[in-house]
């Protein structure tokens, strides 16, 4: 089993920073790569980026490309999203997710992550 552990929400004004974090534990070894979705009210959970935890290959989304940068600290068991020039569209709960796959171009798809965190609020204020 794995569990993961969010943190690093909060509420900015758009324009502003965050950087969230994600700690994992347990059988960490079994994890191949992490993902960070997201999930507004009444909208579907959509994937924001994803990280090969055996490599450096990272995917985003389209909407977060340039803004959001994913990273990984290995010995710590811990993935990144730094969020810059956030937007009040931005605004979710934001979940980490590991499997113990690496899907390469499907990253996005929920199905394929066997562990998720309980999520940590972002608001942005326009």
């Amino acid at each position: 089993q794995v569990q993961l552990v969010e943190s690093g929400g909060g509420s900015v004004q758009a324009g502003g920073s965050l950087r969230l974090s994600c700690a994992a534990s347990g059988y960490t070894s079994s994890i191949n790569s992490m993902g960070w979705f997201r999930q507004a009210p009444g909208k579907e959970r959509e994937g924001v980026a994803a990280i090969y935890t055996g490599g450096t290959a990272t995917f985003y989304a389209d909407s977060v490309k340039g803004r959001f940068t994913i990273s990984q600290d290995n010995a710590e068991n811990t993935v990144y999203l730094q969020m810059n020039s956030l937007k009040p569209e931005d605004t979710a709960m934001y979940y980490c997710a590991a499997t113990s796959r690496w899907y390469g171009r499907s990253w996005y798809e929920t199905p394929r992550y066997n562990y998720w965190g309980q999520g940590t609020q972002v608001t942005v204020s326009s």
